[in-house]
C-alpha cells in the first residue's frame, strides 16, 4: 500500500550508498533535521547542501548520491521519543535499505522496553503498524493511566450562612424589622445540612510503571452538636428543636430560645444564656443581656449592655445614656443609635447615629428619612454611608475608614499612650541629668539622691524601650491601615464644616458645606468625587 507520507529510504548500489526520496499522497513535506539525525547516526558523510537543495526541489521520486563508500546493509529502525510527563511515547519507523531486514513484533517491543517502556505497550498499534508500515510518520506505541482526583467532602447548607447580607429596606430606606433574612429561625425536624462524602482518587501509571498518586481528599465526618440529630447513614443533620440556626466556626449551632416577655430589670435580673434571647420589651439601666447566640429586643435599650454571638436586633433602638453598650460578633441592626458604645464583627445599619462611638469592621449605614450622624467617632474597616454628616452647629464628627475596628482602636491607643510615656521620659531624663551633673562637678550625694538616681535610670531604659515597642507597633498598624485603600465615605445629602475625616490614618478636615459627595483615598490625600 502507497506511503501517505513522503518517506527516504537507503540504497546500495556498486558505487557508492545513495538516498531515495518519495512523495506521500498526503503532499507532506520532508524534514531535512530527521533525515540529517538518521544519516549521522548511521555515519554516513554527505553533502547537505546537495541534500538540502534536492529536499527543497523534489516533487516525485528521486534518488541522491550521498557517499562513494557502501554503507552496511541497515534493517528497519525505530525511533522512540518518551514525553517529559512520561505519559506518552511516539516512535517514528525508518525502511531498511532496499531488500533489508524489517522488524518483527517481539524487535518492536525490545525497542520499547530498551527505552523504559515498563507499562501501556498498545499492541494493536503495533499490529496496525505492521499490516501497514508507514514510514516517516509517528506512532502512539505507549500511553500511561493517568491518576483519577477524588472530590473533597462537602457540607451543604440548608440556611443562609451569609451574614454580610444587608436587611431588606423599605421603600423610604428604613430597616424592615418584619423581614429580617440575617435570622435563620428553625423548626423541630427541619434538615441543616448535607454531607456529601468525600471520594478517594485512583492512581495512575506511567510509561515507565512509576504509580501516580492522586491529590488527597479532605474526609470529614457529621458529629451531632447540640440541639441537632443525624439521620442513620450520617449524612443529614436535623434540628431537634424550634429556635435559630447559625453557623459559628464552622459548627452548626441551634439554639432553642430564651423569650423574656416584658422588661430585663429588676424582675429578671441580668440574662446570660447559651442560645439566643428576645425580649419583647426593654433593656432597662444597669442591666445586661449576654447570648451566645443573637439578642433581638423589642422596645429600647437604655444604659445597659449587651453582648452577642452572633447579631443584635433593636427594633427601637439605644438610647445609652453614656453607659450604653452593644458588642456583637455579626451584625448589629438598631432603629437608632444614642450616647453609646457600638462594636460589630459584622455591619451596622441604622437610621441615626448621635454622640456615640460606633465601631464596624464592615460597613456602618445610616440611612431612611433621617440617616444622620451627629457627633460622636464612627469607625468602619470598609465604608460608610449616611445621608447628613455633622451638624449646622459645627458639632465634632469623626468618620473613619480604615482597617478592621480592633486595629483601628488598637491605633487609638497606642496613640494616646505615646505622649504620656514622652512626658515621662522626658521628666526622669531631667532628673538622671541634674543628679548626674551634681555628681560629676563633686558634689557629694546622700544615698537617698543615689537611690533615686538609679531609680529614675532603670525607670528611663524601661520607658525607653517601650516607646520603642509602641513605635513599632504604630507602624505595624499604618502599615495594616495602608494596604486596604479601597474604603470610602458616601454623604447623599450634607457633610457640614466640624466633621473630620480620617481614612487610612491620612486626616482631611470638612470647611465648607458638601452636598452629594463621596469621599476617597488618593495616594496620600483625601479626595472628593461626586456621588
Amino acid at each position: 500500500m502507497a506511503n501517505k507520507n513522503a518517506y527516504f529510504q537507503l540504497k546500495l548500489q556498486m558505487d557508492g550508498t545513495y538516498l531515495l526520496l518519495y512523495p506521500g499522497t498526503e503532499k507532506n513535506l520532508l524534514d531535512f533535521k530527521e533525515i540529517d539525525d538518521y544519516l549521522r547516526e548511521k555515519r554516513i558523510d554527505y553533502d547537505k547542501d546537495e541534500l538540502k537543495q534536492a529536499i527543497v526541489a523534489f516533487r516525485t521520486a528521486c534518488s541522491i548520491k550521498l557517499s562513494g563508500k557502501m554503507c552496511s546493509k541497515e534493517k528497519e529502525s525505530l525511533s522512540v521519543q518518551v514525553s517529559e510527563d512520561r505519559m506518552t511515547v511516539t516512535g517514528r519507523f525508518y525502511p531498511p535499505v532496499e531488500g533489508g531486514h524489517q522488524l518483527s513484533k517481539a524487535e518492536i517491543v525490545s525497542e520499547l522496553v530498551r527505552a523504559g517502556v515498563k507499562f501501556g505497550a498498545k499492541e494493536g498499534v503495533i499490529d496496525s503498524y505492521l499490516a501497514d508500515r508507514q514510514y516517516c510518520c509517528s506512532y502512539l506505541l505507549a500511553e500511561g493511566m493517568p491518576q483519577v482526583e477524588g472530590k473533597n467532602a462537602v457540607f451543604t447548607y440548608h440556611f443562609n450562612t451569609d451574614l454580610s447580607r444587608k436587611p431588606k429596606l423599605n421603600e423610604d430606606g428604613s430597616v424592615d424589622f418584619h423581614q429580617l433574612d440575617t435570622i435563620c429561625p428553625v423548626e423541630e425536624g427541619d434538615a441543616l445540612v448535607t454531607l456529601t462524602p468525600a471520594v478517594p482518587g485512583k492512581p495512575g501509571l506511567d510509561v515507565t510503571g512509576r504509580v501516580l498518586a492522586p491529590a488527597t481528599v479532605k474526609k470529614v465526618a457529621m458529629r451531632p452538636e447540640k440541639n441537632t440529630y443525624l439521620s442513620e447513614d450520617g449524612l443529614t443533620m436535623f434540628s431537634a428543636v424550634d429556635g435559630l440556626v447559625s453557623l459559628i466556626d464552622g459548627k452548626v449551632f441551634v439554639s432553642n430560645i430564651y423569650d423574656v416577655p416584658a422588661d430585663v430589670d429588676t424582675s429578671t435580673g441580668d440574662i446570660k444564656f447559651p442560645g439566643s434571647v428576645f425580649v419583647h420589651g426593654n433593656v432597662i439601666t444597669g442591666f445586661s443581656v449576654e447570648a451566645e447566640g443573637d439578642i433581638v429586643v423589642d422596645g429600647v435599650v437604655e444604659g445597659a449592655r449587651l453582648k452577642a454571638g452572633g447579631q443584635i436586633v433593636l427594633k427601637r433602638g439605644i438610647q445609652g445614656m453614656g453607659r450604653g453598650i452593644l458588642e456583637a460578633k455579626g451584625n448589629i441592626i438598631t432603629k437608632f443609635i444614642e450616647n453609646a458604645t457600638v462594636r460589630s464583627g459584622g455591619y451596622v445599619a441604622t437610621e441615626a447615629i448621635m454622640h456615640s462611638k460606633v465601631a464596624a469592621d464592615g460597613d456602618v449605614t445610616a440611612s431612611g428619612r433621617r440617616g444622620f450622624v451627629v457627633g460622636g467617632e464612627i469607625r468602619s474597616g470598609t465604608s460608610i454611608s449616611v445621608r447628613t454628616a455633622g451638624s449646622t452647629m459645627g458639632t465634632a464628627t469623626v468618620l473613619e475608614i480604615g482597617a478592621d475596628a480592633e486595629h483601628m482602636e488598637e491605633y487609638r491607643k497606642v496613640s494616646e499612650r505615646l505622649p504620656e510615656l514622652e512626658a515621662e521620659l522626658e521628666k526622669v531624663t531631667q532628673t538622671c541629668s541634674t543628679l548626674t551633673r551634681r555628681m560629676l562637678a563633686g558634689v557629694s550625694l546622700g544615698a537617698d539622691k543615689m537611690a533615686l538616681l538609679k531609680t529614675a535610670r532603670e525607670s528611663k531604659e524601661s520607658l525607653e524601650k517601650e516607646i520603642q515597642v509602641l513605635l513599632a507597633r504604630m507602624d505595624d498598624l499604618q502599615e495594616i491601615a495602608g494596604a486596604q485603600s479601597g474604603g470610602n465615605i458616601r454623604v447623599s445629602g450634607v457633610i457640614y464644616p466640624g466633621c473630620k475625616v480620617i481614612m487610612y490614618n491620612t486626616t482631611y478636615y470638612v470647611r465648607s458645606e458638601m452636598k452629594y459627595c463621596r469621599l476617597i483615598k488618593d495616594r496620600a490625600d483625601v479626595k472628593m468625587v461626586e456621588y
